[in-house]
């Protein structure tokens, strides 16, 4: 629970790093208590990272929230048509990866769909792909860690994406030419701001 801990408040951070977040909201956003962000954000700063609640250097905060990040579970299907598929539901998810880079940096081919669901809906995601689709590896993956992965996400197109942070960490985990998109995406959102 610790690195969901750490990682929810990384999240807050990279979403909001200008240091205007109190430690209190924070621990707010983040869903910690305010004395586990007291004590992260001590071990940030002696590593330099942060300045209270303020980002220091965006691209060092992401290789340390890379360094301790798990990687999802994961289901795989074929869909049809994902993003047909995705604008009928009413459940709560954000796209990741290569569908959200494609959205934010158009330098990915979407071949797969990754999306983060919560938990607790994971049998209705099932039932309602077995209607149109397969189970198996395909183009549409669903991904459970913790549900906070959809904090900030963006309404576009009439689908919800995962936050840039997220989508950052989730390129990199991925490899291969999404590191390639990573790097471009660093320079376009990180560097700039």
């Amino acid at each position: 629970m610790h690195g969901v801990k750490r990682e929810r408040i990384l999240r807050v951070l990279m979403d909001e790093p200008d240091g205007t977040l109190t430690k209190y909201r924070t621990a707010k956003l983040s869903k910690t208590a305010k004395s586990w962000v007291i004590d992260y954000l001590r071990k940030l700063e002696k590593e330099m990272l942060v300045k209270g609640t303020k980002v220091l250097d965006k691209e060092a905060l992401l290789d340390h929230w890379f360094s301790i990040s798990q990687k999802p579970r994961h289901y795989d299907f074929f869909v049809q048509s994902p993003k047909e598929f995705l604008r009928k539901q009413d459940m709560d998810y954000a796209l990741t990866t290569y569908m959200a880079e494609n959205q934010f940096n158009n330098y990915l081919f979407p071949s797969r769909t990754d999306l983060y669901i919560k938990e607790e809906d994971l049998s209705r995601w099932k039932d309602k792909i077995s209607e149109i689709g397969l189970v198996g590896k395909g183009n549409l993956r669903l991904l459970i860690y913790d549900e906070h992965t959809m904090y900030n996400k963006k309404k576009i197109n009439d689908l919800w994406f995962a936050s840039i942070p997220q989508v950052l960490i989730d390129l990199r985990r991925e490899g291969g030419v999404c590191k390639e998109a990573y790097d471009m995406m660093v320079k376009k959102y990180v560097r700039r701001n």
